[in-house]
């Protein structure tokens, strides 16, 4: 195994002088028409980072009203509309994107062994949808802003408010497009162009991560985007579907909103387990620990999510018989995401751990997800839950599930690469480095035999790369 990859692998001479994705072609309008699925993941990347730039200034300008109890920085409506604009932007335009736009974009061909995505088309076209949503989110916001809170409920957002609801739930709906084609072109990818050899448990646990997160774009994505289609539809010609003074059901809305956004959530934690599986068995120089367990753990994950919308409901007069199979069933599962943490904690005894940047990202995911995973089965238990719905509590699971989880998951990702930091130095210097993504680097050769998946995706890059541009 060995000496073929050393056999596949170029030479530094033969690579010095060819093009790569970044120098291949020149000028914007190469960019803005590209159909390298490289090239895209750039283009989310810049994107994306914007966003979450616009998203962290909103929670920074919360946080600094919340340091005194009386309204010292804005008015009760503005702080309204700037944590709308904070959850609207957190949610829609980063973390659901961030690591499918950018990670899945550029390694899920170079990991299975295809030259690009299934519809190099198609994935531009999320990427203009992604925009388009965002500039109408923007022009909504910036523009005197959305005071519903993230979640739009009705009838205040239908019939009451008189702020943007229009723009921006109409920016959300085409935003939703955009995660259907990328779900869509993933599964299609991962099925259909997989090289030779490449079985399904021969596959990367970051492919598995990504085509269960795929799953849930394509069967959720679309119920969301009818919701708030039917919510621009009521307020623009007064329909009677979610108004109770009109003759609608704004518990319906709310059914149908949470039959989504609860496997949204795992939308954004999904793919960031899927990084942290890479980093925990790279950076431990060891096999993951149970790889079928976490493949189906994710799998699991995506199926189960779509039955616990309910826990999100207790307190909004469902019978109690509801309350208690949405209980249970929430409890069903936290079980395949503690599977996950207890196969990345047995990765990690007697394995040789490097503390690296990204491994400490990864460290930091096991604990505050942990902690965010625990407060979890608190908030799916029906007799706690309506003692502490909509309070703080709510808000710290969330933030300690997306933050501690989706960020240290993007970060771990994007500090995986590069050049390689010496200890107690916050500059980059040391050969370039490739740890995780369609490599081995990180690997002792005693235990190389063993990566098959690795291997086989490495084996398949580089002769896809000698017989064409990367």
């Amino acid at each position: 195994m060995n000496a073929t990859a050393s056999a596949l692998a170029p030479s530094p001479s033969d690579t010095a002088g060819r093009p790569n994705f970044l120098t291949a072609e020149h000028g914007l309008k190469s960019w803005l028409l590209t159909l390298d699925h490289k090239r895209v993941a750039i283009l989310y990347l810049i994107s994306v980072s914007c966003f979450f730039l616009l998203g962290g200034v909103f929670a920074m300008l919360v946080r600094l009203e919340l340091m005194t109890p009386a309204g010292d920085l804005m008015l009760p409506d503005t702080y309204n509309r700037v944590f709308t604009g904070h959850g609207v932007t957190m949610v829609f335009f980063f973390l659901i994107p961030a690591i499918p736009g950018i990670l899945g974009n550029f390694l899920i061909p170079l990991m299975i062994g295809a030259k690009d995505v299934a519809f190099p088309r198609l994935n531009l076209a999320s990427w203009y949808l992604y925009m388009t949503g965002g500039m109408l989110m923007l022009a909504g916001t910036l523009n005197g802003g959305v005071d519903t809170g993230w979640t739009f409920y009705p009838p205040y957002s239908t019939s009451y408010t008189t702020t943007n609801v229009l723009i921006v739930g109409i920016g959300v709906f085409i935003n939703g497009f955009s995660s259907i084609l990328t779900g869509l072109n993933f599964m299609v990818t991962v099925h259909r162009m997989r090289c030779p050899g490449m079985t399904w448990f021969r596959l990367p646990l970051f492919i598995w991560g990504q085509y269960a997160t795929s799953l849930i774009m394509v069967l959720g994505t679309p119920v969301v985007a009818i919701t708030l289609l039917l919510l621009v539809f009521e307020r623009l010609f007064h329909l009677g579907i979610f108004d109770p003074g009109k003759g609608g059901d704004p518990i319906l809305f709310q059914h149908l909103f949470w039959f989504y956004s609860h496997p949204a959530v795992y939308i954004m934690i999904l793919p960031s387990m899927a990084v942290i599986s890479e980093l925990i068995a790279c950076f431990s120089r060891k096999r993951i620990f149970g790889y079928h367990f976490v493949a189906f753990a994710s799998i699991g994950i995506a199926v189960l999510g779509f039955v616990v919308w309910g826990h999100h409901l207790y307190v909004s007069g469902q019978s109690v018989y509801a309350g208690v199979v949405f209980s249970l069933l929430t409890m069903l599962v936290a079980i395949p995401s503690a599977v996950k943490v207890f196969n990345w904690s047995m990765t990690l005894y007697q394995g040789s751990v490097s503390l690296e940047t990204p491994m400490l990202y990864a460290l930091g995911f096991i604990g505050l997800f942990t902690v965010g995973g625990l407060t979890g089965v608190f908030l799916g238990t029906l007799g706690f839950d309506v003692h502490v719905h909509d309070t703080y509590f709510v808000v710290a699971h969330f933030h300690y599930v997306m933050v501690g989880g989706t960020i240290m998951g993007y970060l771990g990702a994007c500090t995986s690469g590069g050049r390689r930091s010496p200890a107690g130095s916050t500059r980059s210097s040391g050969p370039r480095f490739r740890r995780c993504w369609c490599s081995s680097a990180s690997i002792s050769p005693s235990s190389r035999s063993s990566c098959s998946a690795t291997w086989a995706c490495r084996a398949a890059t580089m002769l896809i790369r000698r017989s064409s541009r990367c």
